[in-house]
């Protein structure tokens, strides 16, 4: 493939592939890309964009790969490094992100191990040892280890394979979640210059793509941009009134683990022992708990063990669990990058997921107050233009994944049938009346009430605050009761996005009227409103759906594999994933060539747990046929 010097060559998804020309490059091993995906992996082919990253990798050019989360990115620099002579250094984030790749690369039959502070010494130096043998095809390090001094000198005699620099995203300024140490990692292309760098992220919009390849030093890179869309995802938004019953609620809907974000650690504290009172098998995970509590929550909910687990952002990239059906957000993100990636956590499998996002209006305006607080000019000004981004995806009144995925440049005139607005349209009315109600109460409150205050008075409530106030003597007292406390919050956040009110974060969440309430109040002109949505509905089948598949059978794979993962100290998941637990239910495999075939049954894998899954379906087949 040829290219202007100073031109990145890019391909996307939805275009016709150009062809990868092959160059001068180490020698590879007797092992092919494709051979390697099918005994090792267990696929039988790849998925669209991956051929072309992996021989172009395997080629010693620099790549740079843009796919969703689930989407196949550890495979474009998995195999280049099983296929080159020499192991191939993965810098990675997090130590947990690493020891769930090893682990699931170690149960396929991959040679893989990583160098971080868990390793005593003794393990440390040993690996380091083996790793300047020649003997494992990938080695995760992070990027603080991997740039000290003796770690690169080492490195320079040592067989290198590749580089790939996973969360690349990391290394931009103008990306959400910008580390310091992967800043310096463009030293790698100066000091490696002839090894082939991979950069891979599910979070990149244009800005932030275009400054990973600079501060990388990619040598005209193949940029590979994959669909961001994740179409067994569902995107559900909520107006946020009582956070915890709605959880509550939503969560008792659900089938299987989930994950619950909070902004702060108190807030991830309280609700998850709140959970855990209700019943629910929940834990805590923020940076305040030490190293090995986090650990431990993290294997118990991997392993699961533990069904719901509430976190702030420190859960982010540190997730490598396949099988999470569901990702709540109990606060607004501060920028599309990172609600898509923490969403991204749900329905790695491929199977029916959901997002769901609480959100307030009052939470908006604090985190623009946090923003605005920042010490950075240029950086306060670029999240302000980011979370503006995040909040209209929330008051989207049309298709939410057009609005996702126009945000990265991948536009789209169709709705998608699997989220809240196309499932649930807004149904518009004449909210003239409506709006003059909640506008002439605050009025009449001396717009010195929050939100609730304005609710309990248009309410009529019996309250001893109200009647202590005077405010049970308004004329606006109860001229909302036949509406829900819910109903008001809604129409009340629906008027602060129009402009009417805005909220004084500084003197307590007051509501006060801007000037654009004034020909309202009025009658002057025209206000059109969304019948508040108050409640999810369950009970319509997500567009993305499992095969037909013999459920009774589903079961006992599921704790077939269950068994295992104990026997074998492994999370569940890493044996086999539910998408191809549901394929063996479906097509029934009785013999070892048929379990083969099925997609993620890898020749290592059959060897090791082929025989009781083969007899499990047997002796379920047979019972069936009596």
């Amino acid at each position: 493939m040829t290219a202007t010097p100073d031109t990145p060559t890019a391909i996307d998804e939805n275009d016709s592939q150009p062809a990868i020309v092959a160059s001068a490059a180490q020698p590879a091993d007797s092992r092919n890309a494709q051979q390697i995906l099918e005994d090792i992996f267990g696929y039988s082919e790849f998925r669209s964009g991956q051929a072309e990253v992996i021989d172009h990798t395997i080629n010693g050019k620099d790549v740079l790969v843009l796919l969703p989360t689930g989407g196949g990115k550890s495979l474009c620099y998995q195999i280049p490094a099983m296929v080159r002579d020499g192991t191939g250094i993965v810098v990675s984030p997090l130590i947990s992100l690493m020891q769930d790749q090893v682990e699931q690369l170690r149960e396929a039959g991959v040679k893989a191990a990583y160098l971080n502070s868990s390793l005593d010494q003794d393990d440390y130096q040993a690996t380091v040892q083996r790793l300047q043998e020649g003997h494992y095809d990938i080695i995760y390090v992070s990027p603080e280890r991997l740039l000290q001094r003796y770690f690169l000198n080492m490195l320079a005699q040592t067989k290198i394979a590749l580089f790939a620099v996973d969360e690349a995203h990391c290394v931009s300024h103008w990306g959400h979640d910008f580390r310091q140490d992967y800043r310096s990692l463009g030293q790698l292309k100066q000091r490696f210059p002839d090894i082939p760098v991979i950069g891979l992220t599910a979070t990149a919009d244009t800005t932030t793509e275009q400054d990973i390849q600079v501060q990388l030093g990619l040598d005209n890179p193949l940029v590979y941009k994959g669909s961001f869309d994740r179409p067994n995802i569902r995107y559900r938004v909520m107006a946020k009134y009582k956070p915890f019953e709605q959880i509550v609620t939503y969560i008792r809907q659900q089938d299987g683990s989930g994950i619950i974000y909070c902004n702060s650690r108190a807030k991830v504290d309280d609700l998850s022992a709140k959970l855990h009172r209700q019943g629910f098998k929940s834990a805590a995970y923020h940076a305040g708990m030490d190293a090995d509590e986090r650990a431990y929550v993290q294997r118990q909910f991997i392993t699961d063990k533990i069904d719901v687990v509430v976190a702030t952002v420190a859960f982010g990239m540190g997730i490598n669990k396949s099988n999470v059906r569901y990702v709540v957000h109990h606060d607004v993100p501060r920028s599309i990058e990172s609600y898509y990636q923490e969403t991204g956590r749900a329905g790695r499998d491929g199977l029916p997921a959901e997002a769901l996002l609480l959100f307030d209006e009052k939470d908006s305006a604090r985190v623009k107050q946090w923003i605005d607080q920042g010490s950075m000019a240029d950086r306060n000004a670029i999240e302000l233009q980011k979370f503006a981004a995040m909040e209209a995806f929330a008051e989207a009144q049309t298709c939410r994944r057009q609005v996702l995925l126009n945000y990265f440049s991948q536009f789209s005139d169709t709705a998608c049938g699997n989220c809240d607005i196309c499932l649930d349209p807004p149904r518009p009315f004449d909210g003239l009346e409506t709006a003059q109600k909640v506008l002439s109460c605050i009025l009449r409150l001396q717009q010195q009430a929050a939100t609730q205050y304005v609710i309990d008075v248009l309410r009529g409530k019996n309250l001893k605050r109200l009647q202590e106030a005077g405010h049970d003597k308004l004329s606006t007292w109860g001229i909302g009761k036949d509406q829900s406390d819910q109903y008001w919050h809604n129409i009340i956040n629906q008027l602060i996005h129009r402009g009417y009110i805005r909220v004084d974060i500084a003197s307590h969440a007051m509501l006060r009227l801007t000037e654009a309430a004034r020909p309202v109040l009025k009658g002057e002109i025209g206000v059109e409103l969304a019948t508040p949505r108050l409640e999810i509905k369950a009970d319509k089948p997500a567009k993305t759906a499992l095969k037909n598949y013999d459920k009774a059978l589903f079961a006992r794979l599921k704790h077939l594999r269950k068994v295992l993962a104990q026997e074998n100290d492994v999370p569940p998941f890493v044996i086999f994933n539910d998408a191809t637990l549901a394929e063996m239910a479906a097509s029934k495999p009785t013999d070892k060539q048929s379990l083969l075939a099925v997609s993620g049954v890898g020749l290592t894998k059959l060897e090791r747990y082929g025989v009781p899954f083969l007899q499990l379906i047997n002796d379920y087949l047979e019972r069936d046929d009596e």
